[in-house]
């Protein structure tokens, strides 16, 4: 097999599997970061295509491009900017990635996953995974917002689960139950802010493919069946990791075209499609997020301050 590291010195990332991404390297990352930050954020906010505005709303920022992160990757799809952005969010401190990584961009699972770790170290408590879908649930319009709240990942079935390797307790357990990935306080507090905004979620399953193709009509109405209303490329692993280290997840899909489920249908989804969505409804999704993560940190304080009291 490939050594994992070339003679600069530096991860060789398509040779990357979780055995070989130790607790060791993670902490380097987070060593590294914490060396550089004075902020110590709880809430960590992963931006999907397109959807990078939220960490433009970031202010008293410090910004470190992928490219000068330790052992980081480089993000190359269109809507991702690869940053990672220190700052305060409605004067909630909060670390956000504008962009992910996938597998498709040829990195292994383990490394698309490594920054659920990563928050892991620098102390987070919760992570919210943006993304864009496409809507296979028929009742579903382009525009509309979906909560994740399970997720049907197939490749995840496979020994392409960033989970398979070495374990090591400190991230957490060898055998992890998946049955609660998406914190249900959370989804119920967003539908309550989006209520109150006069804005409509939807409610359902996600469904993650490997990509970077569309799927087929085939592979859509066996998804259908399966009982997904939306699928992407990303997300599933993210949050199966986040939920793996002890992080509270919050999945939210933005539902950027119709998935093709007949046959003879001469529609077919494109990027720009996705783009051009997802420029469109950001400033609603961003006011959602900003509002939750306020009131999620204001939660988190009176908890504390009645723990206190006691």
């Amino acid at each position: 097999m490939e050594h994992p590291v070339k003679h600069d010195g530096h991860l060789n990332v398509n040779a990357i599997t979780n055995s070989q991404f130790s607790f060791d390297k993670v902490k380097e990352i987070a060593d590294w970061i914490l060396e550089r930050v004075e902020l110590r954020p709880k809430i960590g906010i992963v931006c999907g295509s397109g959807l990078g505005g939220l960490g433009d709303r970031l202010v008293e920022t410090k910004i470190f491009p992928y490219s000068e992160v330790p052992h980081f990757p480089k993000s190359t799809v269109v809507g991702h900017k690869g940053n990672l952005i220190f700052g305060k969010l409605n004067d909630v401190p909060v670390v956000c990635m504008q962009g992910r990584f996938h597998a498709y961009e040829g990195y292994s699972n383990a490394l698309c996953t490594m920054p659920m770790k990563v928050f892991k170290l620098l102390g987070l408590e919760s992570v919210i995974l943006t993304c864009a879908a496409g809507g296979i649930n028929q009742s579903f319009e382009v525009g509309d917002i979906m909560l994740i709240k399970d997720h049907i990942a197939p490749l995840l079935w496979t020994l392409q689960n960033p989970l398979v390797g070495h374990n090591d307790d400190r991230f957490g357990p060898r055998f992890p139950a998946v049955n609660r990935i998406y914190t249900k306080h959370y989804r119920d507090l967003i539908k309550e802010i989006a209520s109150e905004k006069s804005l409509e979620l939807k409610d359902g399953v996600y469904s993650s493919l490997g990509g970077p193709c569309y799927e087929t009509v085939s592979e859509l109405r066996g998804l259908l069946q399966l009982g997904a209303d939306a699928v992407g490329m990303s997300t599933a692993h993210e949050a199966l990791v986040a939920s793996y280290c002890g992080l509270k997840v919050l999945g939210i899909a933005l539902i950027t075209n119709k998935a093709v489920i007949e046959y003879d249908s001469e529609n077919y989804p494109n990027h720009e499609e996705v783009i051009d969505t997802a420029n469109r409804r950001a400033k609603d999704l961003e006011e959602l997020v900003s509002e939750f993560v306020s009131r999620t940190f204001v939660q988190k304080v009176d908890m504390n301050n009645n723990e206190m009291s006691k």
